[in-house]
């Protein structure tokens, strides 16, 4: 009689699928933490040492995604998948994309609308390989083991960078402008220089008047291109890393247990804390509050009372903790006020196609109130549609995003899945952010929720087939 091949092995391809997948997502967020449009300010490094500690040109990202893409697309053909919800949750993404390569033709700078086009397309493509590949409820920790691996390092970065980098950085900075630099080695001295930690100025050297002041903030942002980015990679990422926490140590000594949730609970909201994002503090106050209406089973007054008091002190720690900012007036809002209102401006005379996929800094360079800092993106994921690529782009993107959140949130009403939940939370918390940032732009960012999004589609699905009765 014939051996038969073990049960499990028809899952093997899959699985490991699932673990190259997101072991490639949390390289993204170790080394492609830059909007693409930078593409052109980052450079290669050089050695190996370079390769290991710098961020790499975010254009590579797409080299490394295309083979992926080509084992999704193979496994999607034979598994045989199937859509895993309405029409309308694939046609969407695709009159989007469609619609961003139309708008490149009439762009106003090809060179910027050709890598912004890579980081769409990476995209939709991550949405589809997490929705027709990766929706299985035993593939989602392989998924989320490299993941979580990356968060744990970006944010041990982000701690240290807080503690001890930048303290430091800028203690050796303000003594070596004392000493004339002669604390410091001829070429450490030189490279600073290259860096522009060192202005000379008058024939003079003096520390860059700019990185103190971003010392002085000391806001972290980890392995980010700036610190809401990271606060937008804690809010995607930290609701599973704590369920994986709590879920995964079970069998461990309680002592043991309670030192590696406390320090997954340390490593995250420290990070969030330090990295002083008003949005992002704002949003995880909002996730926690959600994530009790649901878990508790009290009765609606006393779970109201309750909630609105953990709210109530975390918008007094928020005053606390962002006076200087309130103070001052809200600097950062009212410059974001005008980067929509550019935007707005810009799609009502672009309103067809847009002035092309990644182009709002060419436009807001000519109408940008004098007062304004100059801005790359429009520090909007939506606005940003409708400037880029006109009334279609941004509605269909729009639509996508509503539609889907709004699926996802009915069909959960069925499951009970806590790591299921959590990625629906982080979801929700990301998209909300969008709102007022750039992270669809960052494909450590944008790639791993959009990945996350087309798996939960599809889990959801599956739960709900579940609770299906039977024919």
């Amino acid at each position: 009689m014939k051996n038969q091949a073990p049960k499990t092995q028809p899952n093997a391809a899959p699985r490991l699928f699932a673990l190259l997948f997101g072991a490639f997502l949390g390289l993204t967020l170790l080394k492609f933490g830059n909007p693409v449009i930078l593409n052109d300010r980052i450079s290669a490094p050089s050695g190996l040492s370079e390769t290991w500690q710098n961020a790499w040109p975010p254009a590579w990202s797409c080299w490394l995604l295309a083979p992926l893409i080509i084992a999704g697309t193979l496994l999607t053909l034979v598994k045989r998948s199937t859509w895993p919800g309405n029409r309308l949750l694939w046609l969407l993404p695709l009159i989007w994309f469609l619609w961003q390569l139309l708008s490149a033709t009439r762009s106003v700078d090809p060179a910027l609308t050709l890598v912004t086009l890579g980081q769409l397309g990476g995209c939709v493509a991550c949405y589809f390989i997490g929705a027709l590949v990766l929706g299985k409820r035993s593939h989602l920790p392989w998924l989320l083991a490299g993941l979580q691996t990356a968060l744990v390092i970006c944010l041990v970065r982000a701690v240290d960078q807080h503690l001890f980098e930048f303290p430091q950085e800028k203690q050796m900075l303000l003594e070596g402008q004392r000493t004339g630099w002669t604390n410091l080695p001829p070429a450490v001295v030189l490279e600073m220089r290259s860096e522009g930690m060192i202005l000379n100025t008058n024939g003079m050297d003096i520390a860059n008047p700019a990185l103190l002041v971003k010392y002085e903030k000391n806001r972290s942002f980890g392995t980010l291109v700036y610190p809401n980015a990271l606060a937008g990679a804690i809010l995607l990422l930290l609701p599973s890393a704590l369920v994986m926490a709590f879920s995964g140590t079970h069998r461990f000594r309680r002592l043991t247990r309670g030192a590696l949730i406390g320090l997954t609970l340390f490593l995250g909201l420290g990070a969030l804390f330090w990295s002083g994002s008003k949005s992002g503090w704002l949003i995880a106050l909002g996730l926690f509050g959600l994530w009790l209406t649901g878990r508790l089973d009290w009765p609606a007054r006393t779970k109201a009372g309750l909630i609105g008091s953990i709210l109530l002190v975390g918008l007094v720690l928020f005053g606390f903790r962002f006076h200087h900012y309130l103070a001052s007036g809200a600097t950062s809002l009212g410059a974001r006020f005008d980067y929509w209102r550019a935007a707005v401006q810009t799609a009502a005379e672009h309103p067809l196609v847009g002035t092309g996929p990644g182009t709002f800094q060419r436009p807001y360079a000519l109408i940008k109130a004098p007062a304004s800092e100059m801005a790359r993106l429009t520090h909007n994921d939506f606005l940003e549609q409708f400037c880029d690529s006109g009334l279609v782009g941004g509605a269909a993107y729009l639509s996508w995003v509503s539609f889907l959140l709004i699926t996802l949130q009915r069909r959960f009403s069925r499951s009970g899945d806590p790591l299921l939940l959590a990625v629906l939370l982080g979801l929700l918390g990301w998209f909300i952010q969008g709102l007022g940032e750039f992270e669809l732009y960052i494909p450590a960012l944008g790639w791993t929720a959009f990945t996350l999004a087309g798996t939960a589609l599809s889990l959801t699905a599956n739960e709900l087939d579940k609770t299906r009765p039977e024919r």
